[in-house]
């Protein structure tokens, strides 16, 4: 400072200021620790870098006391994780299937299963998430995406309707997941490793609880269970398939007496025709709607507004 022991108002003659603004100014300057009070009156100049140091040298040593007790807790943490390990795989040879009940306790597993997962995941998404499910979902599968694990995700077409869930796999397909979606689904399912899967001890109840399988035999059927379906699925970024304008006259005719449970007999029978043509009308119909059978079809139908 130049004229360290002038007064409020010399200090303002000199700058051509009001009083007020010197000392809203000083009081700033006082704060940052750039001036301090002299004894012998007036204001002593300190140097940034001395200001800096005074001010934020009691946050900076909090903060390295706080890195030091994290880093430690941390170390402490992970030394457990060989016997966590242990445990687990003599929990995984004790049972070929095991029962996980209580929403926090599946919630954990999964969790758990996601995060050791190293080679894939393939996932049923039946039905539609909640937010809460969505942003539980994205942050796992961006995780484990980012660790190199392959991922399948199949949806329903109706999740195509929500923008969430749109969203969603949008997301995790930009960070290199596979996505695609059917009109329906059996049940939810995971898959880890292929070793083992995740499934539902009631599908319509999925609070009750989980099983987790790594029987090689159920193991087997659920992975060519997953196969199966998404082989038959489309490209969640494609659009949906359209099964074009409803059927009419016989073919018409022929859906709903087949919606209705009828086998081709039967409607043979009533409508005055072959077997044979109804045989053809029934795989014409089934191949339009990309249904496997004939309850499949009825249900594809039905959502087209076919039997209305």
């Amino acid at each position: 400072m130049i004229h360290p022991t002038d007064s409020v108002e010399h200090l303002a003659k000199r700058l051509g200021i009001g009083p007020s603004q010197v000392t809203e100014a000083e009081g700033k300057l006082a704060a940052l620790g750039l001036i301090r009070s002299s004894p012998g009156g007036g204001w002593v100049a300190i140097s940034p870098e001395s200001a800096a140091d005074e001010l934020l040298g009691p946050a900076e040593q909090d903060i390295l006391r706080k890195r030091i007790a994290m880093a430690a807790t941390r170390a402490r943490l992970h030394s457990l994780t060989g016997d966590y390990l242990e445990a687990r795989s003599m929990r995984s040879t004790r049972s070929n299937i095991e029962i996980i009940q209580g929403l926090h306790n599946v919630l954990a597993v999964i969790d758990d299963l996601a995060r050791t997962a190293t080679k894939s995941i393939d996932v049923f998404i039946p039905g539609t998430l909640s937010e809460t499910g969505i942003r539980s979902a994205e942050r796992l599968d961006l995780e484990t995406l980012a660790r190199g694990v392959m991922l399948r995700t199949m949806l329903q077409h109706s999740a195509r309707k929500k923008p969430g869930a749109a969203q969603y796999a949008a997301t995790i397909t930009a960070a290199g997941a596979q996505v695609r979606s059917i009109t329906s689904l059996p049940s939810r399912l995971l898959i880890y490793d292929r070793n083992c899967a995740v499934l539902p001890l009631d599908p319509e109840v999925t609070g009750r609880g989980v099983a987790l399988v790594r029987d090689p035999a159920v193991l087997s059927f659920v992975q060519r269970l997953f196969d199966h379906y998404w082989a038959r699925a489309l490209v969640f970024s494609e659009a949906e398939p359209d099964s074009g304008p409803a059927p009419t006259g016989v073919d018409r005719e022929v859906l709903l007496l087949m919606a209705s449970g009828k086998k081709n007999e039967t409607i043979a029978h009533q409508l005055g025709m072959s077997v044979r043509s109804v045989s053809r009308i029934v795989s014409a119909l089934l191949e339009r709607l990309d249904a496997d059978s004939r309850f499949q079809a009825g249900v594809r139908a039905a959502q087209n507004g076919w039997l209305s």
